[in-house]
């Protein structure tokens, strides 16, 4: 239930870099940013997950970070995301993540809990639109 998520709910995700998740730079493969965000999202995605009912999930609204270091190809990455708002269907994490060596990105992300029926009513209708132009 989503009373149930207060503040410091909290979720770790960690995995080994892979080569698809890199860019090179410097004849290095580092840890692009957008496979940074994905795992930082997929963090509060967890985090939300148990409260959730099969009915309802979370959509990304804004994500706020600092990627300040490189992580290399075969590394190790953490992220946790902690809840530090929840506000009825909003929530705000706070994003740490770290390397086995540095910590590589701090920031905020924010979730909103959708009913999915809804937003799939929505996503249809969309979808008509743009096959009919």
């Amino acid at each position: 239930m989503l009373e149930d998520i207060t503040v410091g709910t909290t979720a770790t995700i960690t995995k080994i870099v892979e080569e698809q998740e890199c860019t090179v730079r410097g004849g290095y493969q580092i840890f692009s940013t957008p496979y940074l965000v994905l795992l930082l999202e997929a963090a509060a995605i967890e985090a939300l997950a148990p409260f959730l009912p099969a009915d309802q999930a979370s959509v990304g609204t804004t994500v706020h970070v600092d990627h300040t270091a490189a992580t290399l190809l075969g590394q190790t990455i953490t992220a946790t995301a902690t809840v530090i708002e929840a506000d009825r269907r909003r929530f705000v994490f706070s994003i740490d993540v770290k390397d086995d060596i540095d910590q590589v990105s701090t920031g905020t992300h924010e979730r909103f809990v959708i009913d999915l029926g809804k937003f799939e009513t929505k996503l249809t209708e969309k979808a008509g639109s743009v096959g009919a132009a």
